[in-house]
């Protein structure tokens, strides 16, 4: 079996890992260890609580790094990471970092973005100039693709959410060859045309994103209905609209795979896992951090075997 999945696990357990994610109580920069690109993130304070993600696809994998990115493909995806250090201001080093990886993806021969997470220290923090740090995020992604050699007909399904630590790590897949589909949720605006309200550039990522096998990719989620966030200050209304909002994308929740569920209070915690259990039937990794939003309180992601509602939407 050589189709794209995700494991919450031990990687020694899995034949040939794509890439391996570590949510747990540090960060470093991403590197190849024991043979597999792999990355920490600090979203844990506690590490009985630490999470490891692991991609896989079965298929012998060859290994890499090149300007701080580090990779591993196996002939049809690519998985690769980077970093961004600490600033003043973002946008200049998140572009940069976006063009090294953009660069290194055309240079392997896999050019077709399909998912991208990005994790942002002090993410609803100034920056220098006084511009929320996400927003200044969202403007050195935008220009990135921008001026990247990709191709530009669509754009991956993404996850923006708060870091423990400064500075900004991300993530991403591609693949070889063309075929998937961006998916859009009619109950919300696509976020490339949010409004200026939301800052100088909008969140370059689609709803998700469905691969030419079946798979989708579910996008980050959280309680937003057209562009605006709906029932603020209130964790189970807005997980309740979460997974509404989820529902118009997946055919079915509890088939969901790779369920990460991001919650900004640690005190919300039991009455979103409470609710979460309710249609979640595999593993779900629970991790508190910041959102991108200070009215949003949780928001959500996974990885579906079957999609009931399409929609293309050109960029």
């Amino acid at each position: 079996m050589d189709r794209l999945r995700c494991l919450f696990g031990d990687p020694a357990a899995v034949p040939h890992p794509l890439g391996v994610v570590r949510y747990g109580t540090v960060a470093t920069a991403p590197s190849v260890r024991s043979g597999t690109p792999t990355v920490d993130l600090h979203l844990v304070r506690d590490p009985a609580q630490a999470v490891t993600e692991v991609w896989t696809t079965d298929r012998p994998v060859s290994v890499g790094s090149r300007d701080g990115i580090a990779f591993g493909h196996d002939g049809r995806y690519v998985f690769c990471a980077g970093r961004v250090p600490a600033a003043a201001r973002y946008a200049p080093g998140v572009r940069q970092a976006y063009r090294r990886a953009f660069g290194l993806l055309v240079d392997l021969g896999y050019p077709y973005v399909v998912r991208m997470w990005n994790f942002v220290g002090r993410i609803n923090e100034p920056n220098a100039d006084g511009l929320e740090i996400y927003r200044d995020f969202c403007r050195g992604r935008a220009e990135a693709f921008d001026s990247s050699p990709l191709p530009r007909d669509t754009l991956p399904a993404a996850t923006g959410v708060g870091a423990h630590t400064e500075g900004v790590t991300f993530y991403l897949l591609a693949r070889r060859a063309a075929g998937h589909v961006a998916v859009e949720n009619h109950r919300q605006v696509p976020a490339y045309h949010y409004p200026d309200r939301y800052g100088p550039r909008p969140p370059s990522f689609a709803r998700a994103s469905r691969l030419p096998d079946g798979e989708l990719l579910i996008s980050g989620t959280a309680s937003i209905l057209g562009h605006a966030t709906v029932h603020p200050g209130d964790v189970v209304a807005q997980c309740r609209t979460t997974l509404a909002n989820l529902a118009t994308l997946a055919a079915d929740l509890s088939a969901l795979q790779a369920v990460k569920v991001y919650v900004r209070h640690t005190g919300d915690l039991d009455a979103v896992r409470r609710l979460c259990t309710e249609v979640f039937v595999g593993d779900v990794a629970y991790l508190v951090t910041d959102l991108c939003r200070t009215d949003l309180l949780v928001e959500m992601e996974g990885m579906s075997p079957r999609v009931r509602r399409q929609v293309s939407v050109p960029v």
